[in-house]
């Protein structure tokens, strides 16, 4: 089971693409799951960054 809304819609997203018959349906399928990846490594990147910049523990709870 995924972790993050991110992961679950790509899941989702991976199961309709192997389902998909049509290549237009593939081809948003696939660049669905594109979008995501590059919202995830945002993501990944934003947290490194923030726990980099405050190791209050305090402070990590609220900003997340």
């Amino acid at each position: 089971m995924a972790e993050t809304t991110l992961a679950t819609t790509d899941e989702r997203l991976e199961g309709t693409f192997d389902d998909g018959d049509g290549s237009e349906a593939r081809y948003k399928l696939r660049s669905a799951r594109q979008l995501l990846q590059v919202v995830q490594e945002r993501q990944d990147i934003a947290t490194e960054a923030i726990d980099t910049a405050a190791e209050d523990e305090d402070i990590l709870k609220n900003i997340r």
